[in-house]
């Protein structure tokens, strides 16, 4: 099945295994975020968890990340891609693992400050993974295939992630709470591991890599300071270059995306009043969506261009909340699922290559740092400022104000980004 899955007999022999081993990390990945990562939120909401603590187990990471991009940026370029991301990715999976035991040990407030204190602690080698793998993606497949691996990646998230999200439920709805849980929290444990195993076998394609010189130190830099001050370490001068732009579209889009992520799991749990069987439906049916969009992905972002592809689909993204505010029943959830799923895999597929074509091959890993601040920036001030707004204006106003936010940051893209 696999062979019948991956074959590729258009592409040349050297690319395969690289192609293979990033389809099979991204399909373990699917497992991992169809059970543990795709119910957290959920398991977290029935421990009585509040809008801000459910925000917090995404922003806990994120002042992580803020602090440690520039430095792992660093620690990235000076090492061997492949290896820096594997041994990130082992840190960083091995945090799945804690999740099982908590309900022996805490109760249920206990272990949802446990649950956003590991998100702390497993950020730590995230941020090296996030700055690193868009760099040895870029090192392991050819730009020419970058749109059809991405296209092909999310096809395979696809498919696991729907099937592991369907079990989950099953799971979920037949097992007693919290045991259900902590079965799929070991699901998505050894998800995690076999994720990490491919990566170790994704290599750098050396030939079409050559070594490159560092980055130059800019003109004025170089007249008025030491290439140890602390302007050049935080290279504060990608903020002199074109991909600024991309930096701030990149921000907004990442803020009012992640604005209404902590309120869905309370919408859907407390005001929808969907069980968990009903969750993993809707998760499977928005991946269906994904899986079928992936399919076209190459064709639509050849034809249109991935920034066009990006904006679009960022402001098109704007329909989950709108009209998730407006749902009223299990089947309209339904519905939503599946068109959020197709312009997901738009945006996914191609925001990563939009960023890596307003890149230079030969300083991948600062430019990708900065983004990761961009990132994570977004994530810790919408995460905080999501909750405390619905809590100001109410859950469907803030629902509706976060979509409204979604389509003006895809129009920014598309003027400035």
């Amino acid at each position: 099945m696999r062979f019948n899955l991956f074959k590729q007999s258009d592409i040349p022999e050297k690319y395969r295994s690289n192609f293979t081993n990033l389809y099979l990390d991204i399909a373990w990945f699917g497992v991992v975020s169809g059970t543990a990562v795709n119910f957290l939120n959920v398991y977290a909401t029935r421990l009585g968890a509040s809008g801000l603590q459910i925000g917090l187990l995404t922003a806990a990471a994120a002042v992580v990340n803020l602090f440690l991009a520039i430095p792992a940026g660093h620690w990235i370029s000076k090492r061997p891609t492949g290896q820096a991301v594997f041994w990130s990715s082992v840190l960083f999976r091995i945090g799945y693992f804690f999740w099982i035991p908590l309900p022996w040990f805490f109760n249920e407030q206990g272990q949802i400050w446990a649950l956003i204190v590991l998100a702390f602690l497993m950020a730590i080698p995230l941020t090296p993974l996030g700055v690193g793998f868009n760099a040895l993606f870029a090192e392991a497949v050819p730009d020419r295939y970058r749109a059809r691996v991405a296209g092909t990646r999310n096809v395979t998230f696809a498919i696991a992630y729907m099937l592991t999200s369907l079990i989950a439920g099953y799971i979920l709805k037949n097992t007693e709470f919290p045991g259900g849980y902590q079965v799929i929290f070991i699901i998505g444990a050894f998800g995690a591991a076999m994720s990490s195993y491919h990566i170790y076998h994704v290599k750098p394609l050396r030939d079409e890599n050559p070594a490159s010189p560092p980055a130059p130190i800019p003109v004025a830099a170089s007249q008025s300071v030491s290439p140890r001050s602390l302007t050049a370490a935080l290279r504060l001068d990608v903020w002199n270059s074109k991909f600024k732009h991309v930096l701030l579209a990149m921000f907004i889009f990442h803020f009012s995306h992640y604005l209404s992520s902590p309120l869905y799991p309370i919408f859907n749990v407390r005001v929808l009043n969907l069980n968990d069987s009903h969750l993993g439906n809707g998760t499977a049916l928005y991946y269906l969506s994904v899986l079928l969009a992936s399919t076209q992905l190459g064709r639509i972002v050849n034809r249109f261009g991935n920034k066009r592809i990006t904006g679009w689909g960022v402001a098109g993204m704007a329909s989950y909340p709108l009209m998730l505010a407006f749902a009223q029943n299990v089947w309209q959830f339904y519905a939503l699922s599946f068109l959020g799923g197709f312009l997901f895999a738009l945006v996914n597929g191609a925001y990563a290559n939009y960023m890596l074509e307003n890149i230079p091959p030969d300083d991948r890993p600062s430019h990708l740092a900065w983004y990761t601040i961009m990132f994570n920036f977004a994530i810790l001030a919408s995460s905080l400022i999501g909750p405390v707004t619905a809590d100001a204006i109410g859950l469907i106003n803030a629902l509706i104000v976060f979509g409204i936010a979604r389509i003006l940051a895809g129009l920014f893209l598309l003027k400035w980004g």
